[in-house]
C-alpha cells in the first residue's frame, strides 16, 4: 500500500529563460511500484528520506538503496528503481530542466555519472521540495517563478547534504586513512575510490578542512613520529613504512614540516618520554602519546 501526491505543469518559453524551470513535484511513501526501465528528456532529483529499496544503473548493476539517499535521473539515461516491497520508502521528487542544469552539472552539483548518491541529511532538501509543493498549488500566479527559485535552492541543499563517501559508500576520510601509506598520487587515490581528483579535494576539504595531500601527509608524519619514538627502526625503514621509498626525501619533508630532523626528533622524545625504547610497533588504535 502506498500514498502519493504529485503535480505536473508546463512553464512557457519565457520562464525557461530563468535558467531552471520546475516541471513537476511529488511526495510518496509506502511500498511504491517500481519505476522503469525508461528514459526521460529532463532531470529528476528523487530524495529517499526513509526506508530502503534498489536501483539498476545503466551498466546493468543492481545496487541497494538505503535512506538517506538521492537518485539522479538525467536526460537520455535509462533508469530503473523501486522501493523494497516489505519496508517501502519515503520519497520526494522534483522534475526540472533548463540551460542552467548544464552549469550545475559542470560544477558537480548534478552528478551525471553517479545516479545513486548517499546523503548525510535530507531535511533541507525536503524543505525545498515542500516549498515547491506549496508553490504548485493551483491558481498561484507566481507558480513558475517560485518553483524555479526553489529548484536552485534544492540543488544547493542536495550538494550540502551529500555524504562524503566514495563510489562504494565508504567514508572518504576513513578510506584515505586506510590507504595513506600506499605510494599513490592524489589522482590515483581518487581513482581508487571511484572519484575525480576535484571530487576528492572537495570531500576532504569539507571533512578535514585541508587538501588531500595535506591530510595524507599529516597521517604519514604522525605515524612516522610513533615509529621513531616507539621503535628502533632506522630512519630509512620508517620512511618505507609510511610510504616513502626515498629516505632522503622523507628526512627533508619531515624536517620542513616538523621543524627538526627525524634523528633529532627521536633523540629528543626518547629523553623526554619515560619508559625508554619499545621493540613493538605501536597499535594504531592506541598509539603512544608523544610531543612535537
Amino acid at each position: 500500500m502506498y500514498h502519493t501526491w504529485m503535480r505536473y505543469f508546463t512553464p512557457n518559453p519565457v520562464h525557461h529563460r530563468l535558467g531552471l524551470v520546475c516541471l513537476g513535484v511529488g511526495l510518496q511513501h509506502g511500498t511504491l511500484p517500481a519505476v522503469g526501465p525508461r528514459t526521460l528528456d529532463h532531470h529528476v532529483a528523487v530524495v529517499i528520506s526513509a526506508g530502503r529499496g534498489w536501483c539498476i544503473t545503466p551498466d546493468g548493476r543492481r545496487h541497494a538503496v538505503t535512506a538517506p539517499a538521492l537518485l539522479w535521473i538525467t536526460p537520455g539515461v535509462v533508469h530503473h528503481y523501486g522501493a523494497d516491497p516489505e519496508t517501502g520508502w519515503d520519497e520526494s521528487f522534483v522534475d526540472f530542466t533548463g540551460p542552467a542544469a548544464e552549469t550545475y552539472t559542470e560544477l558537480g552539483y548534478i552528478e551525471r555519472d553517479r545516479p545513486l548518491v548517499p546523503l548525510a541529511d535530507t531535511g533541507p532538501a525536503r524543505a525545498a521540495v515542500g516549498r515547491i509543493a506549496r508553490a504548485a498549488r493551483r491558481g498561484n500566479p507566481l507558480l513558475e517563478v517560485e518553483t524555479s527559485a526553489a529548484v536552485h535552492e534544492l540543488l544547493v541543499a542536495l550538494r550540502r547534504a551529500r555524504a562524503d563517501t566514495d563510489a562504494e559508500g565508504e567514508p572518504v576520510l576513513q578510506a584515505l586513512a586506510r590507504d595513506a601509506f600506499l605510494p599513490l598520487s592524489v589522482a590515483e587515490h581518487a581513482a581508487r575510490h571511484g572519484m575525480t581528483p576535484a571530487e576528492l579535494r572537495t570531500a576532504v576539504r569539507r571533512g578535514a578542512g585541508c587538501s588531500p595531500k595535506d591530510y595524507l601527509l599529516g597521517i604519514r608524519l604522525g605515524r612516522a613520529k610513533e615509529l621513531l619514538v616507539g621503535t628502533e627502526l632506522p630512519v630509512a625503514a620508517v620512511a618505507r613504512r609510511v610510504g616513502y621509498d626515498d629516505p632522503a626525501y622523507f628526512s627533508r619533508l619531515f624536517t620542513r614540516r616538523v621543524g627538526t630532523a627525524p634523528v633529532r626528533f627521536r633523540d629528543r622524545q626518547v629523553h623526554s618520554v619515560p619508559g625508554g625504547w619499545s621493540t613493538q610497533i605501536p597499535d594504531p588504535d592506541d598509539p603512544p602519546l608523544v610531543g612535537g
